[in-house]
């Protein structure tokens, strides 16, 4: 049984041309989810579904192997979930008996060492069908007014602010940053969904928060990858 971690990537992206292509910290922005997903152990299989040849190409150079996701697949208005079924289908063709499915982006670099293995645990050892990667928020949130009222709403008693030290995890919030999913077969079977069935929240460090969406992400997360001890040869 494998874990089969998917790293979807597509030619085209409007904010940043050639994206997934982009030079952090020296390498090309994917080269860091496929090496962190080779990296969790050899029960992990790593794919790179993709339409574009280049991609291709540096994705196999550091690793990872190749699902070609078909045209339709690789539209702007393309859902992911259709994206992972292909390659799910694709391996499993192959004879590969799927215990997991991982959804890794890679616009998302910036990952502990041991942040994919210490998923894979927590996903066998909890029995969840789907776990999602969230970084936790404090709950200091507001609303503006609706309806009749005139004043803000906080998520928190502002009359007793608590220190943020001395917050509960319970009393936390916590943000679905998209880096990271895990997800038993069935549900992506049955329900076309990355998530559902028992859900377990697997919370990633405030620093595994960056997600490359502009220029000024790349800084961000090449200070964060230095600053975890990340390096690519």
């Amino acid at each position: 049984m494998s874990i089969l971690a998917v790293i979807p990537a597509r030619g085209g992206s409007k904010g940043i041309p050639r994206k997934n292509l982009l030079e952090v910290g020296g390498q090309p922005l994917i080269a860091w989810t496929i090496a962190q997903a080779i990296g969790a152990g050899e029960d992990v299989h790593v794919v790179v579904s993709t339409e574009d040849a280049e991609i291709a190409e540096v994705a196999a150079s550091y690793g990872a192997h190749i699902i070609d996701r078909p045209a339709e697949l690789a539209v702007d208005t393309a859902p992911t979930e259709p994206v992972i079924l292909h390659a799910m289908d694709q391996v499993e063709k192959d004879g590969m008996e799927l215990e997991g499915v991982m959804l890794l982006q890679a616009t998302s670099p910036v990952r502990h060492p041991d942040t994919i293995r210490r998923a894979i645990d927590q996903f066998r050892t909890t029995g969840a069908d789907s776990l999602v990667g969230v970084t936790p928020q404090s709950p200091f949130f507001w609303h503006p007014p609706t309806g009749q009222d005139p004043s803000a709403r906080a998520d928190y008693d502002w009359r007793n602010r608590p220190r943020r030290q001395d917050l509960q995890p319970q009393e936390m919030f916590y943000f679905e940053n998209g880096s990271l999913y895990l997800t038993a077969p069935h549900i992506y079977r049955d329900t076309g969904n990355r998530i559902g069935g028992t859900i377990s929240l697997f919370i990633l460090d405030e620093v595994e928060g960056v997600d490359i969406d502009t220029i000024a992400d790349v800084a961000a997360a090449e200070q964060m990858l230095a600053r975890i001890g990340w390096t690519l040869t």
